[in-house]
Parts: structure tokens; sequence; C-alpha cells
């Protein structure tokens, strides 16, 4: 008989909502704020949402995040740490310094019930890569891995989750302060779609400037190729912001350059606590491999 415990997450996992409860995860959620007026991160719920996001960003309005409190995170995690022992996994340091009040919460609610046991995980993981984390851990738990080897996996494999991404307009990486000024401004004028990825501590590193958006494909898939797991043991996610058929081209060529991974693709729409900081334009390949440098 497996374990009772809950494995938990929150909704810049960026896959779909109904995905993410049908396999019994439940989901914290992250805001944006525009005009002083506050929305639920979309996670695809409806079309309405989703349209009613990219809408304020048409109309000139730049979508604002904030990082979750300790106090939200205890109002989330205490109803769960009631049924059970807990495992959340947060959003990576690289992006966002809520880990530090996820664990502050923990701490609080261990010491009211010291019967229970919660763990709270770092993803170092960003987007759909780190929903790619969360629903390996998701596998396990289902195949019977108990509490312990999925805290020790996560932990131990956090690192192997690649994020392989490029936009074709970087002002709002610019604005949003997640790649520098002037390389992004540079790569604007200039027609240039930086090659971009996670590094160890899940921050973003722009590491190679590629001019024109095929030869960015290119180079992209390239990347991928050389750094993932041969054997396809799991699944890829793509993403995008907003640019669905240029994410199907990215598609196209991974399945030429990995024809063992043709089944295994899943593309998902990045939420909008992420697109909040990368704008419409990006597509990310998320995957399984070596660590991340």
């Amino acid at each position: 008989m497996s374990e009772n415990y809950i494995l938990s997450c929150e909704s810049t996992v960026d896959l779909p909502f109904d995905y993410v409860t049908g396999r019994n995860i439940p989901v914290l959620f992250y805001t944006y704020t525009v005009d002083g007026n506050e929305y639920e991160d979309h996670m695809v719920r409806t079309k309405e949402k989703y349209d009613q996001f990219y809408k304020f960003i048409e109309d000139g309005f730049f979508p604002r995040t904030s990082q979750i409190n300790e106090y939200r995170y205890v109002e989330y995690l205490e109803p769960l740490i009631q049924k059970g022992d807990v495992i959340h996994v947060v959003l990576g340091t690289g992006m966002t310094k809520s880990y530090i009040s996820a664990l502050s919460a923990a701490e609080q609610l261990k010491e009211k019930y010291p019967d229970r046991k919660i763990a709270v995980i770092d993803s170092t993981c960003s987007c759909t890569g780190y929903g790619l984390l969360v629903d390996i851990a998701a596998d396990m738990r289902d195949a019977g891995a108990g509490f312990d080897e999925v805290v020790s996996w996560l932990e131990n494999n956090k690192h192997k989750i690649g994020h392989q991404f490029f936009s074709t307009d970087m002002k709002y990486f610019r604005r949003s302060g997640r790649v520098s000024g002037v390389a992004a401004t540079v790569a604007s004028v200039l027609g240039i779609c930086p090659l971009m990825r996670l590094d160890y501590n899940g921050k973003i590193v722009a590491y190679q400037k590629v001019r024109g958006v095929k030869n960015t494909i290119k180079k992209t898939v390239d990347e991928v190729v050389a750094h993932i797991e041969k054997e396809p043991n799991h699944k890829m996610y793509i993403s995008n912001s907003n640019c669905n058929e240029l994410a199907k081209e990215v598609r196209k060529e991974v399945e030429k350059a990995l024809p063992q991974y043709k089944n295994k693709i899943t593309e998902c729409q990045i939420g909008s606590i992420i697109a909040s900081h990368c704008g419409p334009g990006t597509v990310a390949v998320f995957f399984v491999g070596d660590d991340r440098p």
C-alpha cells in the first residue's frame, strides 16, 4: 500500500488546470495586476481568460506579478497538511523568492502538526519545465514511490530539466529585468533572437546571438539534441506565449531531429505569470537531459 501524502504545486507549472487537478495535484495560484486590478493566473481554464490576458498586452498594459507571501502559503498548505504529509514544489528561486516564504510557512506548520511531514522543494525550474518536474514526480507517486523517495528524486534531478527557449520580441524580457537592457535592446534593433536557457540555479541566461527566426529554431533544436536523454524515458513539452504556429514549426524540427520523441511531445501555453515577463512570441522546449550548467 502506498504512503498517504499529497504532491502539490503552483500555477506557474504552466500545464492546463484540468490536467493538473486530474492528476490529483492541488494548485496554489499566483496572481497578476493590471491597472490596479488583480487577476488569477489563467492556467488555460477558459479561452476567455487566456484572451483577456493578451488583450491587456495588446492595449498597452504591462501586467505585474508579485511573490506569494508567508500568510498565503500557510492558508493554502494547512488544509493539505491536515489531510496528510505534503510535498510542495515551488517555482524556482531564479524566478522568485517565494520559496523563502514557503519555507517559513512550512516551519510554522511543522510546529503545529508535529506528526506530519512537509517538504518544500525549490524546483530551480520555471514554466512547463517546472510542470515537467512535477509531472514526473506524480508518475512516481502513482507508481507507488514513497514520500522520501519522491523528495530525494526531486532534489537529485531538478537540475536535469532542460529549459531551451527564444523570443521574437525581447522588449518584455528587458522591461521585466529578466535579461539585461543592453542585450535586449541590441537584439531588437539587429533582428537577433538570443538563445536562452536556465542555469543551474534557475536564472535566465542569454548565451548565443542568432539572426533570423529559422536559424534560431535550428540552433534551439541543436541545443536540445545535444543535452536531452537519448532514450525517451520521459515526456517533452513545447510551450509558447500566443505564437502557436511558431511553436508548431519548432515541434516539426524537433521531431525530425529526434524521431524517437515524436509521440512524447505535448504542446502547452505559457501561463499569464510567466508571460507577464516574457510577453508574446516566446517558444520554449522542456526536456530531461544532463545537468544544466
